[in-house]
């Protein structure tokens, strides 16, 4: 009689698929890898970068003569744009790496000089885009609690998110109410708006409101990712409104000091 079958061996278990849970140490470990792969991959970036931006500035001016044809010049400043998006990128990556898991350096800072700061830091995004901005008139606002670099950021993301989605000539505005405990700032724009259901997609990285295929605007869509990271790295709030036809409110919420 022959011998019964034996059962056929299990195949081998994917790489990781029966690996046990990962216990806290090697969590933080594999955050800190991940970081300090994007502060290498950026910095090795950036060095080319910076040689790109500055001998395309050098030819676009044709500061050592003419360069001949009237294209070079051109293309110059073409390679010089495409230099600072992808500077633009980097630091954004770099940015969100840098702010998974930590809590940045929360104290009372004044809203005012905040605003103006990122009014300036998105200026040349409204003259890019041929939208104003406007502070709307407010009372006097108490100190809040957060970090000087965390609040210049977030307010100059959405800034410059509500100027790409605005038509050429609307308004983008910039308020801000105190109540009892916190200060409520408000970015508001004239957009066409999207679905509400739609909006939580928003703050996930580099996903943007339009379709990819016929979006008119550029961006690597992170913007307000970095927004509600560094909302919750510093103990705010961020929320986002619209609905179609109605443009966008990005909505702050900050304790006061």
């Amino acid at each position: 009689m022959p011998p019964a079958a034996q059962p056929a061996p299990a195949p081998p278990a994917r790489d990781g698929a029966e690996r046990a849970p990962r216990n806290p140490a090697e969590i933080a470990a594999l955050e800190e890898q991940k970081r300090a792969f994007l502060r290498l991959v950026s910095h090795e970036l950036r060095t080319p970068l910076n040689s790109i931006l500055g001998f395309s500035e050098i030819l676009a001016g044709e500061l050592y003569g003419p360069l001949g044809a009237p294209q070079y010049k051109e293309y110059a400043e073409i390679i010089g744009a495409s230099g600072k998006k992808l500077l633009k990128l980097v630091n954004q990556v770099l940015e969100i790496g840098r702010l998974e898991g930590i809590k940045l350096d929360v104290r009372p800072e004044l809203l005012e000089p905040a605003f103006d700061d990122a009014i300036a830091g998105a200026e040349a995004d409204f003259k890019a885009s041929g939208v104003r901005v406007r502070i709307v008139s407010h009372g006097p606002l108490p100190p809040v609690l957060a970090d000087p670099w965390g609040l210049r950021t977030v307010f100059t993301h959405l800034l410059q998110n509500a100027a790409q989605f605005s038509p050429a000539g609307g308004e983008v505005r910039l308020r801000a109410e105190a109540a009892s405990d916190r200060v409520d700032v408000f970015v508001e724009d004239d957009g066409e708006g999207i679905d509400p259901a739609e909006l939580p997609r928003l703050m996930r990285p580099f996903e943007q409101g339009e379709n990819a295929l016929v979006r008119r605007s550029e961006g690597s869509g992170l913007g307000l990712t970095i927004c509600e990271s560094t909302c919750r790295a510093m103990g705010a709030r961020l929320e986002l409104v619209s609905a179609p036809g109605k443009g966008m409110s990005a909505h702050v919420r900050l304790r006061i000091a």
